[in-house]
């Protein structure tokens, strides 16, 4: 691999920050010590930091030569609400709070392209450094730029990074297109009349009515959205009663589901509560239907997904780069940013080893050898876009 020698020799420090953040994972808009730390970074490699974006934003700004063009490089901050497993010196000393999906090796990856690009730099332009809060579920990409984001930053291209348990040490995976699923969630409640369970003629049962209101979810993938469209619809919760004799008044239906283009969320959308008006009025039930839009689908842009290939392979030779990988139905904020810029988002090779977890587990742990190469990746990329004019 063709990784940067300053960045080699850096990754026993930037093992420290990492192992140092991990040890103090702050969850979403809370990131206040995670912030702080990364400002102070910044700062120190005299780079111009701006604090306090969307709560606990942090964007450093460095600028070489006299070139207007401009690039931003995001990494994500936040921790999860999952008790760490581990047992290691440096676990999580925030019980319930863990880094479960490696923000705070993204963040350090980034923090050591800073670092590098501010002393060693060979580029003409402005690159913002952009660390977001609240990446899990809460939108943090979203409150930066409702606050201003790229109308104080203005760049021409946005870049991501995500770390991946089970692709090798070395490995990326880019595509153009949807790479991650857009998330939406539902709550529906069900009103019916409770009565005695002895008695249920007497009633207007809830829990049958949402029976068959799951079971007729499951119809819409495959009958009423084409079977070819990438599509999950997932109920997780149902919630009802608190006796063995009583049938309930009214219970809860929530879940999420996953797809790939906005036409889908629609259709999925109007078919739930199509189908849930449907079925309580059949058994003369009332209901409440919210179905809240939360991430779009990731879709990178073509020019810079090709960019993003090119520059792994640069790094990690063609083998090691995956240039059609299935896109995950998992998701992503970050598609808010590119809804506003060109951009990509990349997946790195977090190891593939035995005792490598996947993300969102409580075992997981993100892989210090990586370090060099994702921060290798973020100098070569900006370096690439705003390389001087000779």
């Amino acid at each position: 691999m063709e990784i940067i020698k300053e960045l080699k020799e850096l990754q026993p420090e930037m093992q420290i920050w990492r192992r140092d953040i991990h040890s103090h994972p702050e969850i979403a808009f809370e990131e206040h010590r995670t912030a702080k730390i990364v400002a102070e970074k910044l700062e120190s490699f005299g780079i111009e930091v701006e604090t306090g974006i969307a709560g606990t934003g942090v964007v450093g700004t460095l600028k070489k030569g006299t070139g207007n063009r401009s690039i931003g490089l995001r990494a994500d901050l936040d921790a999860l609400l999952i008790h760490e497993a581990n047992d290691f010196e440096y676990k999580s000393k925030n019980p319930g709070k863990m880094h479960a999906c490696g923000h705070d090796g993204h963040t350090t990856m980034l923090l050591g392209a800073a670092k590098y690009l501010a002393e060693n730099g060979n580029f003409d332009g402005t690159i913002n450094f952009i660390f977001q809060p609240a990446e899990e579920n809460e939108g943090g990409g979203k409150a930066m730029i409702d606050e201003g984001l790229f109308d104080k930053y203005p760049v021409e291209s946005v870049f991501g990074m995500h770390n991946i348990p089970g692709m090798p040490v070395g490995s990326f995976a880019i595509k153009p297109g949807p790479i991650m699923a857009a998330f939406d969630i539902f709550n529906v409640k069900i009103i019916g009349k409770g009565g005695h369970a002895a008695m249920p003629q007497t009633t207007v049962d809830p829990i049958i009515i949402g029976t068959k209101i799951i079971d007729a979810y499951q119809s819409i993938v495959s009958r009423h959205i084409n079977p070819q469209e990438p599509v999950v619809l997932s109920v997780t919760q149902f919630h009802g009663g608190d006796a063995y004799n009583v049938i309930p008044n009214e219970v809860e239906i929530k879940g999420c589901t996953r797809c790939f283009s906005s036409k889908v969320q629609s259709q999925l959308e109007q078919q739930m509560e199509k189908i849930t008006s449907s079925i309580c009025a059949a058994y003369g039930a009332d209901f409440i239907f919210e179905f809240e839009h939360r991430y779009p689908a990731t879709v990178n842009t073509e020019e810079e997904a090709h960019l993003s290939g090119r520059i792994a392979q640069k790094i990690s030779g063609n083998a090691m780069v995956n240039l059609s990988p299935t896109p995950s139905m998992g998701s992503e904020d970050f598609a808010y940013m590119l809804q506003e810029k060109p951009g990509s988002y990349i997946w790195i090779g977090n190891g593939d080893g035995e005792g490598s977890c996947m993300i969102h587990n409580p075992g997981y742990d993100f892989n210090d050898e990586i370090l060099p190469i994702g921060a290798t990746y973020w100098v070569e990329m900006a370096e690439e876009i705003l390389s001087p004019i000779s």
